[in-house]
């Protein structure tokens, strides 16, 4: 009896600290969750802003292609201006050959000169010699040849022959002269050839010089582009991963706002005490046969279709008799539920569609078609065949949407058709 009383008062004092810590716990200040119109604000301001970096990251494009199409120019420009000092460089080159040939030429020139003037004087010498010598012994003087003539006849030989060695003697001086002459006029002609080809040399030289100023400009240009164009694709680096950023946020904040919309409806809404029925005759995974005779799957596990199809008062514009295509269904704890396609197709849409949000569309190839919108994810692509009880997505309140719920869509040629008539 002592040991019950002993245990009554220890549940006691237990009970009253955690009473007194319930207190003091409710007594703190509680971080306000954001509201669905406040994570809206920051969903649009962060597009607002990613648009900005898309228009930088379009100008960047533009600056990286401008800056390309200058670098590749530029670069044909240089090797053109390569090819044309390669070019000179080979002339010069031929020049400085024919240039030493010519120097080659005019030295063996200079040379035969040499030797027919050194000939020339020998025998200008020589026959100087001759004729003192024979001026000297008296043979050849016209006084000795008068005086010593035995004839008028002895007397005209005698000037003939001195005539004749004269003549020879002129003859020769003549003909060495006339070569060294001919040498000279060669040499003379080699040199002014040499000359030119000299001047010619100059010029190419200068023109080379000028292109190897030009080549080098244009390779400080093309560093400088290119160290531009690694800038750009620094800044495109950054700009991409801002962007992949801002993608994630965004996401994520549509996330939050699902959550948000979810949570206001939640508190807006009175959770059944009991299990409400389920208007479809089969529940989740039930069947029935709509008026195409083809059975048809109920999307979703849902306990009341919170707006018929038909004209209604639209829910966030007000407006009056807007025609409801489909049907909206919704229940307690609906959020996050999975949705099954209604019948076996070929998924002919996933992802954004407008105020129907993250929607998934089937193309059933007997001319109908289902919607399934307001998705918080989807996960099936375009293209994929699904099996009809086949999970594709789970009950969001993405796009238009006043609270999670599932709008669903019947389409028979283009044009909607009540759901209720083929689900339940």
């Amino acid at each position: 009896m002592k040991n019950k009383r002993l245990w009554v008062s220890l549940m006691a004092g237990f009970l009253a600290a955690m009473l007194l810590l319930g207190l003091i716990l409710s007594a703190l200040p509680q971080a306000s969750a954001a509201s669905s119109s406040e994570i809206k604000d920051q969903i649009e301001k962060l597009e607002q802003q990613q648009q900005e970096l898309e228009g930088k990251i379009e100008d960047l494009k533009n600056q990286q292609s401008g800056n390309a199409s200058e670098a590749v120019e530029l670069m044909a420009e240089k090797n053109l201006i390569d090819q044309q000092i390669g070019l000179l460089h080979t002339q010069i080159a031929n020049l400085n050959e024919q240039i030493a040939a010519y120097a080659l030429l005019i030295a063996d020139k200079q040379e035969d000169l040499e030797k027919a003037q050194e000939r020339l004087a020998e025998l200008n010498r020589k026959n100087k010699e001759r004729i003192r010598a024979m001026e000297e012994d008296g043979s050849l003087s016209y006084w000795s040849v008068l005086f010593k003539a035995n004839s008028f006849s002895d007397l005209l030989d005698r000037l003939n022959m001195i005539e004749e060695i004269a003549a020879s003697d002129r003859r020769r001086l003549d003909e060495m002269s006339a070569a060294a002459k001919v040498v000279e006029d060669s040499k003379v002609e080699l040199e002014a050839e040499k000359l030119l080809l000299e001047e010619n040399r100059k010029e190419l030289a200068a023109k080379q010089t000028e292109l190897e100023s030009k080549a080098q400009d244009a390779q400080n240009l093309l560093a400088q582009l290119l160290a531009k164009g690694e800038e750009f694709d620094r800044l495109m680096e950054q700009y991409e991963e801002e962007q992949k950023e801002f993608i994630d946020e965004i996401s994520q904040k549509e996330k939050d706002y699902d959550e948000a919309k979810y949570q206001e409806w939640l508190a807006t809404s009175v959770p059944p005490t009991t299990k409400p029925p389920v208007i479809s005759s089969g529940g989740v995974g039930g069947s029935a046969v709509g008026s195409s005779g083809a059975t048809w799957l109920v999307p979703c596990d849902y306990s009341v279709v919170t707006s018929p199809y038909g004209p209604r008062v639209h829910p966030i514009t007000g407006e009056v008799g807007k025609m409801h295509h489909g049907v909206d269904l919704s229940g307690y704890a609906i959020y996050g539920k999975p949705i099954y396609a209604s019948r076996s197709g070929i998924v002919s849409l996933a992802g954004w569609y407008g105020s129907g949000g993250w929607t998934v569309a089937i193309d059933h190839t007997d001319g109908y078609e289902t919607f399934y919108m307001h998705m918080t994810n989807y996960i099936v692509k375009k293209g994929d065949y699904v099996t009809a009880g086949q999970v594709i997505g789970y009950v969001g309140s993405s796009g238009g949407s006043t609270g999670p719920h599932l709008h669903f869509e019947v389409r028979l040629n283009g044009e909607s058709k009540n759901p209720m008539l083929f689900i339940g």
